[in-house]
């Protein structure tokens, strides 16, 4: 059970009413923050399912190629083909309620120059355009991936926050003040009562 300390007196009430009134309007901002976060993880969800799918069609393609190319030019053929340069990626991010998250990513595959070989023929010409785009669709599932990924992060540590306010503090809160407010009735019962004896006191 949480302990609260709180000031003697009236200081004490009002210092209780000021905290309560700030951790409720806090777990109602939390929560806010919470319908947010789950309504974005969903569009992210919905765009990592159609990204994860358009990855997965393009190298099924670019692997088909890439057998053809095989078959028809070998295996040498192949490794010559290879660019010297790798590809690169490119994110780009955004921000929402506090967490920072991918919203894409573009892949440059190198481009080819006049002194790179020629490759051994049309299938293997294919391979590395459809090698190329596969390399795009990855880049882009990953960026969907990460930021759901994130998003979820951050909707389990809210889901905690909310808790902490809601099952703790906020009740902490609530019997610290309900304490305060019987210890002061209790006083101010006292008081009356004896300010009646003494004005019933004969001198």
């Amino acid at each position: 059970m949480t302990t609260v300390r709180v000031p003697p007196g009236r200081a004490g009430r009002l210092w209780l009413r000021r905290r309560l009134a700030v951790a409720n309007r806090g777990a109602d901002l939390l929560e806010r923050k919470l319908r947010i976060l789950l309504a974005e993880r969903e569009r992210l969800r919905d765009k990592e399912r159609q990204t994860s799918e358009s990855w997965r069609q393009r190298i099924a393609e670019a692997e088909h190629w890439l057998l053809r190319a095989a078959l028809l030019a070998g295996e040498r053929a192949i490794r010559l083909a290879v660019p010297p340069n790798l590809a690169s990626v490119t994110v780009t991010w955004t921000s929402a309620m506090g967490v920072r998250y991918p919203t894409g990513a573009a892949c440059q595959v190198p481009a080819r120059t006049p002194a790179d070989p020629s490759p051994g023929g049309a299938a293997l010409v294919r391979a590395q355009q459809e090698y190329g785009r596969a390399a795009e669709a990855a880049a882009q599932y990953a960026a969907a991936h990460t930021a759901t990924d994130r998003i979820t992060a951050e909707i389990t540590a809210t889901r905690h926050r909310v808790r902490a306010l809601q099952r703790h503090w906020i009740p902490a809160l609530e019997t610290a003040l309900a304490r305060v407010e019987l210890d002061l009735a209790e006083h101010e019962l006292g008081e009356t009562l004896r300010n009646r004896r003494a004005l019933s006191t004969p001198e």
